[in-house]
This record gives structure tokens, sequence and C-alpha cells, in this order.
């Protein structure tokens, strides 16, 4: 029963279209082939980014089976097509594909949607919090774009999605201080909106990490999560081992989404975490892919190989995998 929730949730919030069989007293599932996007980061074994791979420097597998990578793209740069013979041109764009959201420009940058708690849990550190993301966005590449939504029981927007990252910061201002926290509703409206943006996006959250007020499970809103490729940053102002509940959930959302989690009690910790977000979003590949024939419709794990010798002293973080789209 819980599954069949979360797979109604999925297609409720991002759209996924419901397929029927011709024959309308046998329903069957299939699954909807929709193009995946996958952003992901190479350091070596010193922790230090690795920049100026190409696309032929990796190999893409989901269930093992190795993709024919469609675009490659690293940090904001404009990404290039990928060509059947392994090499690469400048993205061509026609109507078609600009009308879809899968134009180059699309991919240029990264939508970053910030969702800051603004719960009776953040009174005391309220202000250093608004200070710290103020200085996150105004450090943000110019190509990205930012959205600015606050929660307590209930989800604001302050900022919608824009270049405008001074814009962004007036809408974050207006934030002011409420009451119990519902973080997971929250986290899936934040989600739901992402999932209809184009290109590559990302969620930061800012929160003291306690959640009374949800009505939605944490790993549901993980596998909406996971599923749309977006990957989840969180910082939390909570100490680790005071929280467990809310630290292992954080742990696992990030993980399973490609992100990572922090710990930062202090202003300057809070800084520094915002700008290790900023160094990974900048230092990272984006690869976008038609998935090969799979009759797996339930969880497909992807993996993310650098074919080169030197390649396999580096480490990828990347998503898991993901679960495709299907009706009935």
């Amino acid at each position: 029963m819980r599954k069949l929730w979360i797979v109604g949730v999925a297609a409720a919030l991002v759209g996924g279209a419901w397929l029927y069989a011709q024959d309308p007293a046998r329903p069957t599932f299939r699954v909807k082939v929709d193009m995946v996007v996958l952003s992901f980061t190479v350091t070596d074994s010193k922790g230090k980014w690795v920049n100026g791979l190409k696309a032929s420097d990796f190999r893409i597998l989901e269930d093992g089976i190795v993709q024919k990578v469609n675009t490659f793209a690293e940090g904001n740069k404009t990404p290039v097509q990928v060509l059947e013979n392994g090499q690469t041109r400048p993205m061509v764009v026609n109507a078609e594909e600009r009308e879809k959201g899968n134009a180059a420009d699309a991919f240029v940058g990264t939508n970053v949607f910030v969702l800051f708690d603004t719960s009776n849990y953040m009174y005391r550190g309220f202000v250093y919090a608004s200070d710290a993301i103020a200085d996150f966005i105004r450090g943000l590449d110019r190509a990205d774009s930012v959205a600015v939504y606050t929660f307590s029981r209930n989800l604001s927007r302050p900022a919608s999605l824009q270049k405008d990252h001074l814009e962004a910061i007036r809408g974050l201002r207006k934030a002011v201080a409420g009451d119990d926290a519902a973080l997971y509703n929250a986290l899936l409206l934040t989600l739901r909106d992402a999932a209809n943006v184009p290109g590559r996006k990302v969620v930061i959250v800012f929160s003291n990490g306690p959640d009374n007020a949800s009505m939605v499970a944490p790993d549901d809103v993980r596998v909406v999560a996971e599923d749309e490729g977006i990957p989840i940053y969180v910082i939390s102002t909570n100490d680790a081992s005071r929280d467990p509940v809310s630290t292992s959930v954080f742990k696992r959302i990030s993980t399973r989404t490609g992100g990572q989690v922090y710990f930062a009690k202090t202003w300057q910790k809070q800084v520094e975490a915002f700008e290790s977000i900023r160094e990974s979003l900048g230092n990272s590949y984006t690869v976008t892919y038609y998935p090969q024939q799979n009759s797996n419709e339930q969880f497909r794990k992807v993996a993310v190989e650098i074919v080169s010798d030197v390649g396999k002293k580096y480490r990828v973080r990347a998503r898991p995998g993901y679960r495709p789209k299907s009706g009935f």
C-alpha cells in the first residue's frame, strides 16, 4: 500500500503520464521513457576537484547496461552534443527541442532552490542564517538561477526562480519567523516546483532539524527526489548527536540523491557549508541520456565509471539510481 501511495505522490507532483492499454479491461504497466539528467562530481584521493575531463572519459551504466550519452557539460559551461563516434560538437537546437525544454541554454547554470527553515526552532539564529544564505546567493555564478522558499507550518515562496540574485535576496529579507516546522511537506512541494524546470537543479535545505508538523514521511520525499534526479543538500544548525532521528534522515536523503549533509551549529560553519556547496555546483559534470531498453520498472541502479587507468583512483559522487515513470 505504501509503495502505491509513493507512486501516486510522484505522479501527482511531477506530472508523470498515465498510459492505458488498448484493452481497457486489461490494464498493463508501461514505462514512460524520459530524458535522464545526471549530475556528479569527481575528486582525487586528497578530496580535490578533478576538472577538465571529457565525455569520452566516462561510461554511464544503468542496471549494467551502457547508456548512449546525449549531452555533456562541465560546471556552467555550455553543454556539447555527444555523437555516435564519441566525438562532441556544440549543441544544435531545433524549435521542437526548444519547445520541449531540451535546449542547450536550459542546461547552462544550475537552478538552485533554497528552502529556509523559519519555524520557531530557528528563532535564536534567524538573522545569522539569513545572512549566510544571502552571502551564498551573492556568490553564485551569473548563469545560475535561484529561488528562495521559506517554511514553518506552511510553505512560502518569497522569491520565484530567477537569474536576478539581488531580487532573490530581497525576497529572502521578507522572511518572518513562524511556528511549527513541516519540513518534509515543504520539501515535497519544493521538489514538485523544481521537477517542472528543465536542466540541472538542486535543492538546498537550511534547517534546525526537527519536524513536528508534516503529513508525509521523509523517505517518501526521498523517493521523489531520487526519481527526479534532484540532489538535496542539507545544512542543519542542530548538533548531530542531539537529534539522531533527523541526523539519520538528512544523511539518507542527501546520500541517496547525490547531495551532501552538513552539521553547522555556528555561523562560520554555515558559511563554510554554503561555500562547499557552491564549489560542488561549479565543479560538477552533467550528462543527459535516453535510457536504453530495460524491462526493469522498479529501481534502476546508475553507475558512473571513469574509463582511464588514472580514473580508478578518483571518487565519483552521484545519485545511485531512480525509478522510471510508469502508469497503468
